[in-house]
C-alpha cells in the first residue's frame, strides 16, 4: 500500500476534470488525483461514491464552495472517516503544491495548503504604464 495521500476534486460540472487536466499540464501526471463531479448525484449519492474512493487511506477531498452539496457531503464524509481532510476554495496552485508534496504526513500536507498557498490579488486604481505592451 502506498503512503502517497489521496487526493479527491469535487466540484459542480466538469471543474474538477478541468483541473484535473491543467495539472496534467503542468506536471505531466494525474497520479494521485481523482475527479468527481455532482451531476445527477443526491448528496448521499455524492457522498458514498467519496466514500468508496476513500476506503480506509487518508485523502484531502477538494471542494469548490465551502457551501452547497459538495462540500455537505465532503464534510459528512469526515466526521465519519478519520484521516480525511476537507479543502473548500480548490485553485490551481493548491493542487499543484499537493500533487508535489503529497508523499508527506497528511498534517504536513495540511499546513502546506494553508500557510504556503495563498491567493494573490492585484488591484490599482491607476492604469499601471509598466506593464508590458501597454
Amino acid at each position: 500500500m502506498s503512503d502517497e495521500i489521496l487526493g479527491i476534486l469535487v466540484g459542480h460540472g466538469k471543474l474538477a476534470e478541468g483541473l484535473l487536466d491543467a495539472v496534467e499540464g503542468i506536471t505531466g501526471s494525474r497520479e494521485g488525483l481523482v475527479p468527481v463531479d455532482n451531476e445527477d448525484l443526491t448528496p448521499e449519492a455524492l457522498e458514498a461514491r467519496l466514500l468508496e474512493m476513500v476506503g480506509s487511506r487518508p485523502a484531502v477531498v477538494f471542494v469548490d464552495l465551502p457551501s452547497g452539496s459538495c462540500a455537505f457531503a465532503a464534510r459528512r464524509l469526515r466526521a465519519r472517516h478519520p484521516g480525511i481532510a476537507v479543502v473548500c476554495g480548490v485553485n490551481l496552485p493548491l493542487l499543484l503544491d499537493f500533487t508535489f508534496h503529497r508523499t508527506l504526513p497528511i498534517e504536513e500536507i495540511l499546513e502546506r495548503l494553508r500557510d504556503r498557498v495563498g491567493v494573490s490579488i492585484e488591484y490599482s486604481t491607476d492604469a499601471d504604464s509598466s506593464v508590458p505592451g501597454r
